[in-house]
């Protein structure tokens, strides 16, 4: 930033500062959902479609937003999503954002395709590391970037089932976005995941290469289930039916995720679809990604039975903008406005927020002083 650049006050002036400061081939593979953008759009407009309902006089003394999450304890339910080759937004990438992460006390979850080895983020940080996995391959390798992870001390996996494939990102492709030369994916040695990027001869059917036998099932997870003693949380679940067979893959915790809107196309924001995936979870933590844009918007995902949520497009817009420091604002921004909003709704705990702070129309509480 420079000394004539205003000071960002929300996440939305980030975003607009991170797209002047980003080649539109790499503002394109950030911002960009997939096909005509619909589910991107609808993730945040979902959350300005939900209204508060404010509770005023609640006393508000020893408050705090403190929770333990399979054995993780944060002071705040945000933790920063798993986004890959951040070394795009900065040059110190990942070391960047983790350093803002333990600045801030926030969990932080690496992804399988940082740009910074998993082990040289771990050793820089003070905070808990998550990682996230995508299954490779073959058994081995997935096998040695659990273990990799186990080593590091990271404290959960969290494994990514919604991307397989490559969405059709015609913004991306437009753009004409190629990942850079000296950025790679170098928890892979530079290899790409298998089954992603798929290049498919015209006249030919997506059906027919062999590339999907690189495809995984649920009898994976339930494997690397068993290989590991972290915890293991299931990313990208959209529909109860996934969310049963995770639990009964042995998921410890579930992450309900569209992918930012980057894979499929017209799917349900993730909001609208949490209380259906809560509704049957029980015991196990639900936490949620995908159009968290203001401290409202955490808010409400907890109210709706998220544990936690988790932030990725804005710590990248932060990331661009100011390095760690932008990271750490970000971060800063996104806590004082929950904690604003939990006041403002008479909630001095995450135990105080549940469904009734959602406002509801009066004709949905018959008898009640609407």
């Amino acid at each position: 930033m420079t000394q004539d650049t205003p000071t960002p006050t929300c996440l939305a002036d980030y975003e607009s500062l991170a797209k002047q400061a980003l080649t539109p081939q790499t503002w394109a593979y950030i911002q960009s959902g997939a096909a005509d953008q619909h589910t991107f759009a609808r993730n945040q407009q979902a959350f300005a479609d939900i209204q508060l309902s404010p509770r005023h006089l609640c006393t508000m003394q020893g408050g705090n937003t403190a929770l333990d999450l399979l054995g993780t304890k944060l002071d705040y339910p945000i933790l920063i999503a798993p986004v890959a080759y951040q070394k795009l937004a900065h040059p110190d990438g990942e070391q960047a954002s983790v350093l803002a992460a333990s600045a801030m006390r926030a969990a932080m979850v690496v992804s399988t395709l940082s740009s910074i080895s998993l082990e040289d983020i771990a050793r820089t940080s003070s905070t808990p590391l998550w990682f996230q996995l995508y299954l490779q391959g073959n058994r081995p390798d997935s096998l040695g970037l659990i273990r990799r992870a186990e080593d590091a001390g990271y404290r959960a996996l969290v494994i990514t089932v919604d991307a397989a494939l490559n969405g059709c990102r015609n913004a991306e492709q437009r753009a004409g976005f190629v990942l850079p030369s000296h950025i790679s994916a170098v928890n892979l040695n530079g290899r790409a995941l298998p089954a992603q990027g798929l290049s498919v001869p015209a006249g030919a059917s997506l059906f027919q290469s062999s590339a999907l036998a690189a495809l995984h099932d649920w009898r994976d997870i339930e494997w690397a289930v068993a290989q590991t003693r972290l915890p293991v949380l299931i990313k990208g679940i959209m529909s109860p039916h996934d969310a049963r067979r995770a639990i009964q893959a042995g998921a410890a915790g579930i992450i309900v995720s569209n992918h930012g809107g980057r894979v499929l196309d017209t799917t349900p924001a993730t909001i609208d679809v949490l209380p259906t995936i809560t509704d049957i979870t029980g015991d196990i933590p639900v936490l949620l990604d995908g159009g968290i844009r203001r401290g409202t918007d955490v808010l409400k995902a907890l109210a709706l039975g998220a544990r936690a949520v988790l932030l990725g497009r804005p710590i990248i817009h932060g990331l661009a903008v100011n390095g760690p420091s932008g990271v750490a604002h970000i971060l800063h921004i996104l806590r004082t406005e929950f904690e604003m909003a939990m006041m403002q709704c008479g909630c001095r705990s995450l135990a105080d927020i549940d469904k009734a702070v959602i406002w509801a129309a009066a004709s949905q509480h018959p008898g009640s002083d609407f």
